[in-house]
């Protein structure tokens, strides 16, 4: 007699369950070269957890269901991880996008009130409502691309007020909406401009006012460890305190200027490195010696023109533990696309489609220690996935400037779905 489950999902044209390896730890090296791809695959869903995935054929010889669903045609896989977001901001920044295509540079866009400043200020002028309005629709949009678990920065606060306010609006806001949310503090994002001549003052301020305030809204502390804006000296005062008061931690490194950030987040243990374009051979060795993965965001790159870009290759057969992100953001990467991020791993940083699968799934879930969750379909992790309108897995990266995405699943329910002919649209 079959088994009764809450819900099945069967006939998915290829199925990436990502049970080829071990159900957490991040992959590396070869390992994110090995897919198992079930065709006509099939999902058992049981009080938000998988129960079991297979053929089609197998999972419903095993189990039954009154609520089963087609996905006939479509590629799923586990839901996209994006482990790099700053989605709190009230205002965009368009403008100085086609200033900066225009050919100004960060100084003159500066100049004109634009840059991380212009952002702060929209976020100290709006109301809690507003802000939360905002991160509603930003979290919307992040399911409506498949991406079921968001790690969520503040940053543009920079006052111990508006850093609180940034880091409440998160929380309150995905304790009523399906994504998962990992908030992570980011006073450290930048000096504001009372602050300039007397740097040390803000790192004080960040520390022994801001720390305390924002203890127990978020989970890890970050730091944009560069020369010109927290040097090295700087950035470690900032995370040794926030070691202190019991957070995890991230580091903005080595995207501007060679600094040491990843040999810098190794040596404090953090949980990433992120961005990484202008990073050192010692800090790749560090990185694939260490439990710190290589957050990697060429969407950033791509949308400011750099020709730099991290070293994946490398990275990846060193033997660093290697993820992808968006690093959504009102500024520097208005995109909340990972199969975007895919294509541009793919073209610039050269990753294979196989590699770029882990790097979206769990490599990102294990960096926020969330892989006992999530990031593969094992049995007992939620029931997290997305289904892609695409003819295989390798067409990701192939296809790009649309949205694949048809079904967004959620801890067992369809939360976004573009196939309303299959009676499964949702509000």
């Amino acid at each position: 007699m079959p088994e009764s489950v809450d819900r099945l999902f069967v006939h998915c044209r290829e199925l990436l369950p990502l049970t080829e390896g071990p159900p957490t730890g991040s992959r590396r090296g070869e390992s994110m070269q090995r897919l198992d791809v079930v065709e006509d695959g099939a999902i058992a869903v049981r009080d938000g957890r998988i129960v079991a995935t297979g053929t089609t054929q197998d999972i419903q010889g095993r189990y039954e269901s009154r609520d089963v669903v087609d996905l006939s045609d479509y590629v799923v896989m586990p839901g996209f991880v994006d482990c790099h977001t700053h989605p709190v901001f009230a205002s965009t920044r368009e403008g100085e996008f086609h200033m900066r295509c225009a050919g100004a540079d960060y100084m003159a866009i500066a100049q004109a009130g634009g840059g991380i400043l212009r952002s702060v200020r929209s976020v100290h002028e709006a109301t809690d409502e507003h802000l939360r309005q905002m991160v509603r629709k930003h979290y919307d949009g992040f399911l409506a691309h498949g991406t079921t678990t968001i790690e969520a920065k503040s940053g543009y606060g920079l006052t111990t007020e508006t850093e609180v306010k940034s880091l409440d609006a998160l929380g309150a806001v995905a304790c009523e909406h399906p994504l998962t949310v990992s908030r992570t503090f980011l006073g450290a994002h930048e000096v504001p401009p009372d602050f300039r001549d007397r740097r040390d003052a803000y790192v004080d301020l960040v520390i022994e006012e801001m720390m305390p305030a924002v203890k127990g809204k978020c989970t890890s502390c970050d730091v944009f460890a560069e020369p010109k804006v927290f040097d090295r000296k700087q950035s470690e005062r900032i995370l040794r305190a926030a070691i202190d008061h019991g957070m995890r931690l991230r580091i903005h490194a080595d995207e501007i200027e060679p600094m040491g950030g990843a040999e810098l987040a190794v040596e404090l243990g953090a949980d990433s490195a992120d961005h990484l374009p202008r990073i050192s051979l010692a800090g790749q060795d560090a990185l694939a010696s260490s439990a710190t993965t290589a957050v990697l965001l060429p969407g950033t790159s791509f949308y400011l023109g750099k020709q730099a870009h991290a070293p994946a290759r490398s990275m990846i057969e060193k033997g660093c533990a290697v993820a992808l992100a968006t690093d959504f953001n009102p500024g520097s990467c208005y995109t909340q696309s990972i199969p975007l991020i895919i294509t541009l791993a793919c073209v610039l940083l050269h990753m294979s489609v196989e590699e770029c699968v882990h790097a979206v799934t769990i490599n990102p879930a294990a960096s926020l220690h969330l892989d006992e969750e999530i990031g593969t379909l094992h049995v007992g992790k939620r029931a997290d996935f997305v289904a892609l309108d695409l003819p295989s897995h390798r067409a990701l990266g192939y296809a790009f400037g649309g949205n694949p995405v048809v079904m967004t699943v959620k801890d067992g329910e369809p939360v976004v779905t573009n196939v309303t002919e299959r009676g499964y649209d949702t509000e």
